[in-house]
């Protein structure tokens, strides 16, 4: 046994300061399906579809996010509702030591992403345990999406002030 006294060891110089992105934990936060009418069964299946995506994120604590990306898919066929599915899927993000100007980007476009495939597989099950044939959402460009909104919102905020 040694007399010397023990040092814990200590981080690099400069660690905690280091950008962090880390996903904790992915999450269905919510699923529905409707199927209106039984009638869709018996009819040829033409359907018509509407596609609503959006993502919103909530700031849990200092350095966790909770980003949700929601889908809601309406087949109508013949002119009635088929079936109306919605799917929220939620990831909880640590971020942390990120630049307050790179965080709308991060929450707005890079977290969807990654929640992209879970909400996608989600979708295409509750279709599919709806008896209807599979569907594939199509790949999103997240960041595309999130520089076109940017884009709107800066002109509708230059309309406003009369500056366009």
């Amino acid at each position: 046994m040694s007399d010397e006294p023990q040092v814990a060891p200590t981080e690099a110089p400069g660690a905690e300061t280091q950008p962090q992105l880390a996903l904790e934990r992915i999450y269905l936060k919510d699923l529905s399906f409707e199927v209106p009418s039984a009638k869709v069964f018996t009819s040829e299946w033409q359907p018509e579809l509407n596609i609503n995506l959006s993502s919103n994120a909530e700031q849990l604590d200092p350095s966790h996010f909770e980003v949700v990306l929601s889908v809601t898919l309406t087949a109508n066929n013949g002119g009635s509702p088929a079936y109306i599915a919605e799917v929220k899927q939620a990831g909880i993000f640590l971020i942390e030591n990120v630049a307050q100007e790179q965080l709308p980007q991060l929450l707005g476009a890079y977290c969807p992403n990654i929640l992209f495939p879970f909400v996608r597989e989600a979708l295409s099950d509750i279709i599919t345990k709806g008896s209807f044939p599979q569907f594939l959402l199509a790949p999103i460009n997240f960041d595309a999406a999130f520089a076109e909104n940017v884009e709107r919102l800066q002109q509708e905020s230059a309309a406003a002030t009369g500056h366009a």
